[in-house]
């Protein structure tokens, strides 16, 4: 998959302006559309949470052409999230509503080539963080005697 590099930066510029809007709705919706998420964050300040998802997300879009850079720091912040009960799931989950957000922020310019590409982005860094995460195999791969 090839990511569309120039299209991710142009249109996350206007995140930028609005990353207050940006991380409130963000959190909004997640806790709304996935309440299983939250006690997640029982003790986490989230003015400061907002900060640090927002920087981690600017430092995505702008490291899209430094792959090395990038991949080393997404594995690290999947190792991370590990320790913060992070599951394999909660990435749909906050993949979902990083679009949301996105849409909301980018308006009329969210479009579907916006969206595709910034879904395959997603996708990629995902994969990354999965990859530098070391959960145990019985977590990745559900047991199929178990009852759901």
């Amino acid at each position: 998959m090839s990511l569309k590099i120039e299209l991710l930066q142009s249109s996350f510029l206007e995140a930028r302006t609005r990353e207050t809007e940006f991380t409130t709705y963000f959190y909004t919706n997640l806790f709304a559309d996935f309440p299983e998420v939250k006690p997640l964050f029982a003790n986490t300040n989230m003015e400061a949470q907002g900060k640090k998802l927002f920087q981690s997300l600017a430092f995505v879009v702008d490291h899209l052409s430094k792959p090395d850079a990038l991949s080393n720091t997404l594995k690290g912040l999947g190792t991370r999230h590990i320790q913060y009960g992070v599951l394999p799931s909660h990435y749909q989950m906050v993949g979902s509503t990083l679009l949301k957000a996105l849409s909301l922020c980018l308006g009329e310019a969210w479009t579907p080539n916006t969206e595709q590409a910034w879904s395959e982005a997603y996708a990629a860094v995902t994969q990354l963080m999965l990859s530098g995460a070391e959960y145990p195999s019985e977590i990745l791969i559900p047991d199929p005697n178990l009852k759901q």
